[in-house]
């Protein structure tokens, strides 16, 4: 297996603080592109602090400053978020689930950080027994990074539909089998494959109690 270092770490939010920071690269980077969403995401809802609810943050390295995020929310013990705005296709709704929301990274963030955190959205469900992984996406760019990714549209006809939890703004809904993802991507030779599954990273961190490396340490202040 292969190991390789990034420029930041990816691993789970810990106390109202980080909670706080992750919610400043929500607002930063959905305002940037629906400015109506963005007084409402500077602070936590709900859902962040839902039992079954976990929270990443990608933190760069060099200036410990949070520079992505995602939130992971679990079918258990309350239906998805999404589930309020659409119903699922029965091999879906039927089997256990996680719904990927307020994925946010900074302009100008490491290319890297989005793959990142979706590894870490994928590591996170094996673990947890999660069969699949589902997420609204807005804009046809969004869409395509996560086809490419390996996820699929869930509706007839790529259908976009207005998510409640999301302004009311119309999404796709797509779908990604974590059961199959590993034998899937080695099948089909994807390029995904070494990077999801042969490489380790040790800057991804998912064990709460793991430390974490290669960060700024605080200086103490004089008095």
């Amino acid at each position: 297996m292969t190991t390789a270092r990034m420029d930041f770490t990816v691993r789970l939010v810990r106390g109202e603080r980080e909670l706080h920071e992750v919610c400043a690269v929500r607002a930063h980077s959905y305002g940037h592109h629906v400015p109506e969403l963005q007084a409402a995401l500077q602070t936590p809802d709900a859902t962040d602090r839902l039992p079954g609810t976990v929270v990443l943050v990608a933190r760069d390295k060099a200036s410990g400053r949070a520079i992505g995020t995602a939130r992971i929310q679990r079918n258990h013990p309350r239906p998805l978020a999404l589930e309020a705005s659409v119903v699922l296709p029965e091999p879906v709704a039927r089997q256990t689930r996680a719904e990927i929301t307020r994925l946010a990274i900074v302009p100008g963030a490491d290319p890297l950080v989005r793959p990142m955190l979706v590894k870490a959205c994928y590591l996170y469900a094996v673990a947890a027994q999660i069969r699949w992984l589902v997420i609204g996406a807005r804009s046809d760019s969004l869409i395509r990074i996560y086809r490419r990714l390996g996820f699929a549209d869930l509706l007839p006809g790529a259908e976009r539909v207005p998510l409640a939890h999301a302004g009311g703004l119309p999404h796709a809904v797509l779908a990604f089998d974590v059961v199959a993802a590993e034998r899937t991507w080695h099948a089909l030779q994807h390029n995904l494959y070494p990077f999801m599954v042969e490489t380790w990273h040790p800057d991804l961190q998912l064990v709460a109690d793991q430390p974490v490396a290669d960060l700024p340490v605080p200086q103490a202040q004089p008095a």
